[in-house]
């Protein structure tokens, strides 16, 4: 079984931290470099349950998308939520590492789990990374539909492809409405509105897209907005890190077990309809 640090080692080798924005906080949460790792966990959220499922499994290392403390903190006092997730994984001897806005930026990373999740191909990152030579890596992909369809067919698609929440798919545009280029981006993605336009796209799937930015790029512009849940447009990245840190288990000859977490951790847990349209 590879030590701890060898672990991290290869999780660094494909999320380096030097690609995680200024303001991210990634890496190694807790966890001695020197024990040894059997089981992994990949999740999207640090959170209680989670710390609980990895507890129950036997994991010895949880790998998550999102920190748990992307401010700091001068305590880790189990009198607080993030502090009991702490105590939690060091009292079962599990270790927290972190890969966030460096698996955004990865190839392949966040955004292209998500376009492989509902069936786009890849043609290119939407706002690219200056440090890449090959111009591959970057925040968000612009892809292509294997064939046309209709913005609700499209919507329908996107659907199927992501976790079910509570939430579902909120859609903005014309249902008939021919998609054929779309850009994507996992997690929250209404500062990218630019890119897109640029890009020449006909929809764009993402999440947490607010009123006023969403109104003025429909405005803006004819394209379509397909919003899911935050949670749900980054869960596809935890199939594809376990599947790539499992062939760099495979090729270091590691006994490596991973496992995907399919604990639904967005924090919205009911919807209930409204009549519509809205009656005076």
């Amino acid at each position: 079984m590879p030590k701890l640090s060898e672990v991290i080692t290869a999780l660094e080798e494909l999320y380096p931290p030097r690609w995680a924005e200024s303001w991210d906080a990634v890496g190694l949460v807790c966890g001695d470099p020197d024990a040894e790792v059997r089981r992994v966990l990949f999740a999207v959220d640090p959170v209680p349950a989670v710390a609980e499922e990895a507890a129950a499994w036997g994991a010895d290392l949880v790998v998550t998308h999102h920190p748990l403390y992307l401010r700091g903190t001068t305590s880790v006092a189990a009198t607080s939520f993030k502090g009991r997730v702490v105590h939690s994984l060091i009292r079962a001897g599990i270790a927290l590492h972190v890969a966030h806005t460096n698996a955004d930026h990865a190839d392949p990373g966040v955004s292209d789990a998500l376009a492989e999740a509902i069936g786009l191909r890849v043609l290119g990152p939407l706002v690219p990374d200056p440090t890449d030579p090959a111009g591959r890596r970057g925040t968000g992909r612009i892809c292509e539909l294997p064939e046309p369809l209709p913005l609700s067919a499209f919507a329908d698609r996107v659907a199927a492809g992501l976790p079910a929440t509570a939430t579902g798919i909120r859609v903005a545009g014309d249902p008939g409405l021919t998609i054929r280029r779309v850009a994507v981006s996992g997690g929250s993605g209404d500062s990218f509105f630019a890119e897109v336009r640029a890009a020449g796209v006909d929809a764009y799937v993402t999440a947490d897209l607010r009123h006023h930015p969403a109104s003025e790029a429909a405005e803006a512009a004819p394209i379509a907005l397909v919003d899911a849940a935050h949670w749900a447009t980054e869960w596809p990245w935890l199939k594809q890190a376990a599947r790539e840190l499992g062939g760099i288990a495979e090729k270091h000859g590691w006994t490596l077990e991973t496992r995907v977490s399919t604990l639904v951790t967005d924090p919205w847990t009911a919807h209930a309809p409204m009549p519509h349209p809205a009656s005076s």
